[in-house]
């Protein structure tokens, strides 16, 4: 029962967490297309109201007229949206959907014992460090080289270093599933801490000054845009960080701290370009096309070097001749029957009776063979023979008689 409504909490979760997703991710590209694409306005009122930018567009069969006031408008209107719980509720969701993934059973989903040997406990307190300390970091460095000449440039490269450092230990330390998702959460929790902590609380004192009659501080809307700017390059890297836990070929490769940082690389390298699309439209850039070409080469060099060696043809001899059902029990005996027993059944699968294994051959097969994600991080130590075995006897029609 437990496995069960674990399984319903994770799926619906993981509905809420893709939702609001889709809405913070949503918000964040249009605002900042916004900004990439005001001009100047034209109309002399709007200049005189203090207008910075304004923007003509048509969308669902009506045109839009947006503008910026850079530093405040001549007055507050009656109703003010603010756009923060598109974030906190991505956050809130994905720390929820992480903790019953992963924290829950941390032994079995954080722990890779040829990694680290450690307790479930400490797995799961050095997990959560990785938030808090990346964070600290990340702001560290943005107050202490943001404001300065290049500023930009030594957060951007900084930023990146610490990136990178994480993603090695992360790797290194933990199962590579969970790390290249706690490296995604990690990346995703710094985003929503900007929001939380600088981007929201400098809106409030603006909008706070205009209220007071008071001169606003312009360093309010200057932060807020940095951390924002920073966010966008964040998205893609922490989208790809979270749909790779369904392709275990990235994470279970050897060097898969590289792959990690490589394909993060060509996702920041692919947003600048859709960044800078918009301004290269209004003249204010050279076109960003090499940025799109240098993320594609990336991932194109990264599928180039990962690729299989090619399968031998001549099978084990020994294996050969035991890869009927017989074998196939003994192999789900010691390596699946822990988790798909008589006494547990995670993902209500049952794997100890010649019937359940008939029902569930093909799961067997895809999650031991095809994708070989089971064991979980190999816990119970199942060999290559032994997949193998599983794969003729699949092959072979799955016979359980």
């Amino acid at each position: 029962m437990e496995s069960y409504l674990l399984d319903w909490a994770n799926l619906l979760l993981r509905w809420v967490h893709v939702i609001t997703a889709i809405a913070w991710v949503g918000s964040s590209f249009y605002f900042v297309f916004l900004d990439s694409s005001l001009t100047p306005p034209v109309d002399e009122d709007l200049k005189k109201q203090g207008v910075s930018g304004e923007l003509w567009a048509v969308h669902g069969g009506g045109f839009y007229h947006p503008v910026k006031f850079a530093v405040k408008p001549p007055q507050l209107p009656a109703h003010l949206h603010w756009f923060y719980w598109e974030s906190y509720s991505t956050w809130l969701s994905g720390f929820a959907l992480f903790t019953v993934s992963y924290l829950w059973n941390a032994g079995t989903y954080l722990v890779d014992k040829s990694l680290m040997n450690w307790s479930p406990g400490a797995a799961a307190g050095v997990a959560l460090s990785f938030f808090v300390i990346f964070w600290m970091l990340y702001d560290g460095i943005c107050q202490l080289f943001g404001k300065g000449k290049n500023g930009d440039a030594i957060v951007g490269a900084l930023v990146a270093v610490l990136v990178c450092i994480a993603s090695w230990l992360a790797c290194h330390w933990f199962a590579g599933r969970a790390a290249f998702l706690l490296v995604g959460a990690m990346m995703a929790t710094a985003m929503s801490a900007n929001v939380f902590f600088w981007i929201i609380p400098g809106q409030r004192k603006v909008v706070a000054a205009i209220k007071a009659g008071e001169a606003v501080d312009p360093v309010h809307g200057q932060r807020g845009k940095q951390r924002s700017v920073h966010n966008t390059y964040f998205t893609l890297p922490v989208l790809f960080a979270m749909l790779s836990n369904h392709y275990s070929f990235t994470w279970s490769h050897p060097q898969n701290w590289l792959v990690l940082i490589l394909m993060m690389l060509a996702g920041a390298a692919i947003r600048q370009f859709f960044v800078l699309r918009h301004g290269y439209k209004l003249g204010r850039n050279r076109h960003p096309l090499a940025y799109a070409l240098a993320g594609v080469v990336v991932i194109v060099g990264v599928i180039v070097w990962m690729k299989p060696e090619p399968a031998s043809t001549a099978a084990p001899a020994a294996v050969s001749s035991g890869a009927g059902y017989d074998k196939v029990q003994t192999i789900l005996a010691q390596r699946c029957y822990q988790c798909h027993g008589a006494q547990l059944q995670m993902k209500n699968v049952r794997l100890d009776s010649p019937g359940a294994v008939k029902l569930h051959a093909t799961q067997v097969y895809q999650q031991a063979v095809v994708t070989r994600l089971m064991p979980m991080n190999n816990a119970t130590g199942i060999t290559e023979a032994e997949r193998l075995a599983i794969k003729q006897w699949f092959d072979a029609g799955a016979k359980t008689e």
